[in-house]
């Protein structure tokens, strides 16, 4: 589809879609609509997930304000497939914009085709809401279009001066993982007894075995591109100070001893930051960059994620700890998510 086709194609689609997506953006894919409808219904109460762990370490909080980002990666973890990817905002993880499904065979990896169709569609928004912050900055007249946009920006109460200048900015597309997800629950199938044994014995919540589904989709190869590699995603330098023996033989590729690894972190992580919301973020973010975060905003964990701005706290630190959140409701309730 060439550019042309696409901005047309997509006007029809604000001016005859945008309100039948404001709430439920996926609702009106026909693959959705034909295969996952049983993913659609509310998952249990967060309370049915909770088990005792020792009161020295508190317990995984879950913020109603954390809420909407919870919700986005649950989708993007258990209903959204590879095919689809959602536009929305990055820090408003509730306002998403559109979902399309990617024409052609989707793998793992985008051709070259599918990644241009995805930049034209993040480009399509970035120009909309480039018009709407002008018009509401001159106080222009707004069409059903434009009131449309707003009330996706300020649903929960939040102010148009606030969200709609920048909105232009903080456009993002996200691809769908479900398979991908569904491949890491088959294969912590042969993990799981052995990690919850290894954070249970370090005195942890059993639950921080759920951690690889964020890190790597339980890839035992999986290598990034800062040089993390494994499961668990050790550094060198980490794998040196927390894993068994100071990893004098390179063991990052052996999920269990990095789980050992990964169980010495995240104590540590804990006593020195004193919540789990912020230790767990320091997986991504490191416990230097947290600590810096806690003197300068504060310890409610909220603040960190909404107001602290420290160069390297970007879109991954702030959905750390939801994406863990997300990936916990699910692996401890596969079936509802996965039928």
């Amino acid at each position: 589809m060439n550019r042309t086709g696409l901005g047309a194609w997509l006007i029809l689609v604000l001016a005859l879609g945008l309100t039948a997506c404001s709430n439920d953006p996926y609702r009106g894919t026909p693959e959705r609509n034909a295969t996952d409808t049983s993913m659609l219904s509310a998952p249990k109460p967060y309370s049915q997930y909770s088990y005792k762990v020792p009161a020295q370490y508190g317990t995984f909080i879950k913020p109603g304000e954390l809420e909407p980002a919870v919700d986005f990666w649950r989708k993007t973890y258990a209903v959204w497939h590879r095919s689809e990817v959602a536009v929305h905002d990055d820090r408003y993880m509730d306002v998403i914009y559109e979902v399309f499904v990617l024409p052609g065979s989707v793998g793992e990896g985008l051709t070259s085709e599918q990644k241009n169709i995805v930049s034209q569609h993040r480009e399509f928004w970035r120009a909309q809401l480039s018009i709407l912050e002008a018009k509401v900055h001159n106080n222009e007249a707004l069409n059903a279009i434009d009131r449309q946009i707003i009330a996706k920006l300020t649903h929960n109460g939040r102010q148009i001066n606030h969200v709609v200048p920048g909105a232009s900015e903080r456009i993002r597309s996200q691809r769908g993982t479900r398979e991908r997800f569904k491949q890491g629950l088959d294969i912590s199938q042969r993990y799981d007894r052995q990690f919850r044994r290894i954070f249970k014995e370090a005195g942890l919540p059993e639950d921080l075995a759920f951690l690889p589904h964020v890190e790597s989709s339980f890839q035992f190869s999986a290598k990034s591109s800062a040089g993390a590699v494994g499961m668990w995603q050790f550094t060198k330098a980490g794998a040196q100070t927390f894993m068994p023996d100071g990893n004098k033989r390179d063991q990052r590729l052996d999920p269990v001893a990095s789980a050992v690894g990964a169980a010495n972190y995240l104590k540590h992580a804990y006593k020195k930051l004193n919540d789990w919301p912020a230790a767990i973020t320091s997986y991504n973010h490191g416990i230097g960059g947290m600590k810096r975060a806690q003197n300068q905003v504060g310890r409610d964990f909220v603040q960190i994620v909404d107001t602290y701005t420290g160069p390297a706290f970007g879109f991954a630190s702030r959905n750390y700890y939801a994406q863990f959140l997300a990936a916990r409701e699910i692996a401890n309730n596969p079936r509802h998510y996965f039928p």
